[in-house]
């Protein structure tokens, strides 16, 4: 028992020194991927739109909802530059997106009623051709349609990373310029580059900890 406490006192500064590091890394951890998911969220406008169910006829209907909705999107924004001019052009406009979000769900032969909001919304990390944003809460215009119990459907409406086939697109270079005039490099590179071991390596943290966040918010 002796020769057990001896080692004991001869390991706890190791032990103290130990807990003490791995703290000390968690918590410069938690503060780097709050600070670079704060700077991506405020720097995008997100659309948000859900199904009434999984059927492939709400499936659908979802889809066209959301290119109606685009259309109109990149008419009212077609001269803003920020996120904010955005937003307030898409708050003002409130009503004109449910009114054709509604015309395309009674067109379709639909009587679903419709919910659009502005606000805070969660996303999982999402890849739009070569750009790549991480799980986290970010502003956007969101669309319920019906029970809105279906898949959802997500995109980047400023700067606009929405395309017909996001598997093969790429994002133009004016929307590249919008997020690296508001993003730091190091910001930029992290949902960019993904020829990098130290990128993709700080990117998964970044992940880890939002899908994390927003599991222990549900």
């Amino acid at each position: 028992m002796k020769s057990l406490n001896n080692l004991f006192f001869k390991i706890k500064p190791f032990l103290v020194i130990s807990i003490l590091l791995s703290t000390y890394i968690f918590i410069c951890a938690i503060s780097y991927v709050s600070a670079v998911s704060d700077d991506i969220a405020n720097s995008v406008f997100r659309l948000h739109v859900i199904a009434n169910s999984d059927s492939t006829e709400d499936q659908n209907l979802k889809l066209k909802v959301r290119d109606e909705l685009l259309s109109y999107m990149n008419v009212l924004s077609k001269n803003c530059s920020s996120k904010e001019e955005v937003i307030e052009m898409a708050k003002a406009h409130i009503n004109d997106f449910k009114a054709i979000a509604s015309k395309v769900i009674s067109d379709n032969n639909f009587n679903y009623a419709v919910d659009v909001q502005v606000g805070d919304s969660d996303f999982p990390t999402k890849y739009y051709g070569d750009i790549s944003l991480p799980a986290g809460t970010y502003d956007a215009l969101k669309v319920k349609i019906g029970d809105a119990k279906g898949q959802n459907w997500w995109c980047v409406m400023f700067p606009p990373l929405c395309f017909v086939d996001v598997s093969s697109g790429i994002v133009p270079d004016s929307s590249k310029e919008e997020l690296k005039e508001n993003l730091n490099d190091e910001e930029y590179d992290l949902i960019s580059k993904t020829d990098s071991d130290e990128i993709t390596f700080k990117f998964k943290l970044v992940e880890f900890f939002q899908n994390l966040r927003l599991g222990l918010n549900k």
